[in-house]
């Protein structure tokens, strides 16, 4: 037989424990060249664009 739990948890315990469980927006600027909305700190998907410099060239993502 499983071990039956001898006392109901509480909804405070139940709460502290599901305090980990919630959703993150994710956050997201403007890129200075394009002005679509990017992830900070990488490169612009639609671009290639990272703090002014190409990083992937129009060649490459046309390849893709």
């Amino acid at each position: 037989m499983v071990p039956q739990p001898k006392r109901k948890h509480s909804k405070g315990r139940r709460d502290r424990r599901r305090a980990h469980d919630a959703l993150i927006v994710e956050s997201l600027v403007q890129c200075s060249n394009c002005g679509e909305m990017r992830r900070p700190h990488s490169v612009c998907p639609s671009c290639g664009h990272y703090q002014g410099r190409e990083i992937i060239s129009s060649e490459e993502k046309q390849k893709k």
